[in-house]
């Protein structure tokens, strides 16, 4: 009859290796977001600022194209030639003058008058233009006003108006207004090729943007990559050149790991010391019980000697493991231990014929140290042996996590095909103190499943018991994997 014992999960607290940084917490994030806000503001205020200039630039260059009409005009006005004042108005060598309604007009009044006479290109046909000195725009260097006035059909018009005193001849305001449109169209194909530019620039910076993140980043990545070597058991220390901003980040991680060894080594002597100093007090005292055998207070003595012993030696093992667990970076390969273990109880078992299967991947590596898989996987073995009829088969099968926040498993499956439990019997296994068996018919302390608990505990690992298919006892034993 098996004798085997369930041990209830930690909570994980081994991750796997970050490869990349995310989420809202993410030091990469939050450095891409505030360069691209930076970028983004920068662009907007730059793609503003140059459409101003721009346009400015082209109402400048428009102004100057109707100051050379105004200037003609004038020139007209103010000719003392009797045959070219009865030519007025010309259509300055532009045909949208005469074209009705064309966008483009001028238009002269004479104001000394009591009624002031206005004279218009054809293009106004029978309409007029507004006067920009009413509409409180002021004059500009020479007496010139530039703005925008709303023209016949509702046309947008940009117009430069002058006023020009001739003494005797008259007092003068001159006009010439032209299509806003050639302006919004101009600027328009400027906007839309500012926004073109601008939009490449700013994927070109967010590319360069991610890259110099994750070029400055890198070294957070190394130590990241080296914590996980460390604990995967590929590395002990942290190696390589970081930078100066880093590098101090390294060397205290480096010297914390040694001070972890040196604690966990002082601890262990600590410990075997602590072993020595109560056995050799508990064996004289044993010793003294047993040569008064006829004394009853001596045989309660020898009673509570080994009842102290039990306890010593149960919180020693306890205190030892817990100090060898604490080591970091410690990996053993399962197949070999699993495979010698399984030669060794069918050299045990060899007058009983248990054959003893194995099926054991190469690439199943244990996170923790040799012998404490040695002592778990060979006190099931043996277990399963004792109560076999003929076969004992064991199983291990790695269980790779794809999630990085979730830790790799290696399971341990021990079938027998012996008697079994019942499941009252499973449940009072499970709740049976330490060294209490079911069978006493059978050899050993029951210390050794005891053992296989705690060490199943220290590690985050569990161990179920259930029904195996060949007719046994099944025993998995799950524990962290590297």
């Amino acid at each position: 009859m098996a004798v085997f014992f369930k041990a209830e999960a930690l909570p994980e607290k081994r991750r796997g290796r970050l490869s990349r940084l995310v989420g809202a917490n993410s030091l990469a994030l939050r450095l891409f977001l505030s360069a691209t806000a930076w970028i983004v503001v920068i662009l907007v205020a730059t793609g503003i600022v140059l459409s101003s200039l721009y346009r400015h630039s082209v109402e400048r260059a428009f102004d100057r194209r109707l100051g050379v009409y105004l200037k003609t005009l004038v020139a007209d006005i103010a000719s003392p030639d009797e045959q070219a004042a009865d030519r007025f108005p010309q259509s300055l060598g532009e045909p949208l003058f005469e074209l009705p309604l064309s966008g483009w007009y001028w238009q002269v009044t004479r104001l000394d008058q009591t009624k002031p006479e206005v004279r218009t290109s054809r293009s106004l046909w029978d309409a007029a233009l507004p006067r920009l000195d009413n509409s409180g725009v002021p004059a500009g260097p020479g007496g010139s006003r530039q703005g925008y006035v709303q023209g016949p059909a509702d046309q947008h018009l940009r117009m430069v108006e002058r006023t020009i005193d001739l003494g005797e001849d008259g007092r003068f305001v001159v006009g010439v207004a032209g299509d806003a449109a050639e302006i919004e169209d101009e600027l328009r194909g400027f906007d839309e090729a500012l926004l073109v530019t601008f939009g490449v620039l700013a994927v070109v910076l967010l590319l360069t943007t991610m890259f110099q993140v994750r070029f400055g980043l890198a070294p957070l990545k190394r130590i990241s990559e080296g914590l996980a070597a460390i604990r995967s058991g590929t590395a002990e220390r942290l190696q390589g050149r970081f930078p100066e901003e880093i590098a101090p980040l390294a060397r205290e991680t480096n010297a914390l790991i040694d001070a972890n060894r040196d604690i966990v080594q002082r601890a262990r002597t600590h410990v075997g010391n602590l072993a020595h100093a109560l056995k050799t007090p508990l064996s004289v005292m044993m010793n003294e019980a047993a040569a008064r055998s006829e004394d009853p207070l001596a045989a309660k003595v020898r009673e509570q000697i080994g009842i102290m012993r039990d306890q010593v030696s149960r919180h020693l093992e306890r205190a030892r493991l817990a100090a060898r667990l604490t080591t970091v970076g410690t990996v053993t390969e399962v197949s070999p231990v699993v495979t010698a273990l399984a030669r060794t109880m069918e050299k045990i078992h060899h007058d009983r014929g248990v054959a003893i299967d194995v099926e054991a991947p190469a690439d199943a590596r244990f996170l923790g140290e040799r012998q404490d898989l040695e002592e778990m996987v060979g006190n099931l073995v043996d277990n399963a042996c004792k109560w076999a009829r003929s076969r004992v088969t064991v199983e291990v099968v790695p269980e790779r996590m794809k999630a990085a926040s979730s830790a790799s498993k290696v399971r341990l499956v021990i079938d027998d095909d012996g008697p079994g439990l019942t499941a009252s019997e499973r449940e009072e296994v499970q709740m049976a103190p330490r060294g209490r068996r079911l069978d006493e018919t059978k050899p050993g302390s029951g210390l050794g499943l005891s053992i296989v608990l705690e060490l199943a505990h220290l590690y985050g690992g569990d161990l179920a018991l259930g029904t195996a298919p060949i007719g046994g006892l099944r025993a998995e034993l799950v524990l962290p994997a590297a």
